[in-house]
């Protein structure tokens, strides 16, 4: 499912919880240091820097040394492809929600 030949699927990385909160908290901020990360995990500074490794590695974060301080934010361009996976699955859903809506409207008359 990887078109833009980055070295880890985008679904891969996303799988894991933490990945996907790391995801969360660098959406709510132009950029964090891996030390306010970490603060946000019971893990240590090592783990925070695997996951963010496996991120990157997929494309969905980009970093940058400040002296000696490396600075994390998302890029989010390669959640393009999940949402357009689950796009393919809106006409499911929306039939769906219209049967049941026929099925309750049925049953009150």
């Amino acid at each position: 499912m990887n078109d833009n030949n980055n070295l880890r699927d985008v679904f891969e990385a996303i799988a894991d919880p933490t990945r996907r909160r790391l995801i969360r908290l660098l959406a709510e901020s132009e950029e964090l240091p891996l030390h306010q990360l970490t603060a946000q995990f019971h893990m240590g500074r090592t783990a925070v820097s695997k996951h963010l490794a496996i991120l990157k590695e997929a494309g969905l974060v980009l970093d940058r040394k400040v002296g000696k301080e490396t600075r994390y934010r998302l890029n989010a361009s390669p959640l393009r492809e999940i949402q357009d996976w689950v796009a393919n699955y809106n006409k499911f859903w929306i039939n769906g929600m219209l049967g049941l809506k026929r099925l309750l409207e049925e049953e009150e008359e």
